[in-house]
């Protein structure tokens, strides 16, 4: 053995522990950004710039390199959603949150044009310019992910059901590929989105069933 090749060899577990911690602290701060998303607390945002950061190291070093490139957008995409629900408050009150919405008929298909637009060329990227094990369901969870946070951005109730199905399948890949702290986290999350969908639907009707916005 080469001193190069006993190098590796020494060092590999201790790389393998560091990831183990990296993955657990990940999935805890994934759990409070959850939590704050089912809330609707602005908080998420800020929470969800740190948890990016970490889940990029990770699944990069996972071979998940769209989910990893994904959670790059997201960083991006958490200062935007951060303006856009400081901003875009009721402006029949300023002190009210942004308020949720259904997502717009107009606005279905080109999301779902986007969707397949997305899933398809980061498939090819993957598929001809990575070692990636799973390019298909890689690029299909990345593709959605996209476009549910851009959703999320502006409050729009349907963004949960994206994380419905992003969820259960990232969680099937997840396990396939070893990451258990991360497969756990996904577990919680299936079952949250279900519940978020009802809580913000439910809050979303009380508001419209406020006085001032009737008619």
């Amino acid at each position: 053995m080469d001193v190069q090749s006993y190098s590796f060899c020494t060092f590999a577990p201790r790389i393998g522990k560091d990831m183990d911690t990296l993955e657990i602290i990940g999935a805890c701060i994934g759990l409070l950004y959850l939590a704050l998303e089912y809330k609707a607390n602005v908080w998420l945002w800020p929470v969800g710039i740190v948890m990016s950061l970490f889940y990029v190291v990770i699944f990069f070093h996972g071979k998940f390199y769209a989910d990893a490139a994904v959670y790059l957008y997201y960083i991006g995409a958490n200062v935007y959603g951060l303006v856009a629900w400081l901003r875009n408050k009721d402006l029949s009150d300023a002190a009210a949150p942004m308020r949720i919405v259904h997502t717009p008929r107009r606005q279905i298909l080109p999301l779902a044009l986007v969707s397949a637009a997305l899933w398809l060329a980061i498939f090819l990227v993957l598929k001809n310019f990575t070692d990636s094990s799973v390019p298909w369901g890689d690029a299909f969870t990345t593709s959605l992910s996209v476009v549910a946070m851009w959703m999320l951005a502006q409050k729009q109730l349907e963004q949960w059901l994206l994380w419905v199905v992003v969820n259960a399948v990232s969680l099937c890949l997840y396990v396939w590929k070893g990451l258990y702290p991360t497969s756990v986290l996904y577990v919680v999350y299936t079952v949250v989105a279900v519940l978020g969908y009802f809580k913000w639907k439910k809050e979303m009707m009380a508001t419209d069933a406020l006085p001032d916005n009737a008619g």
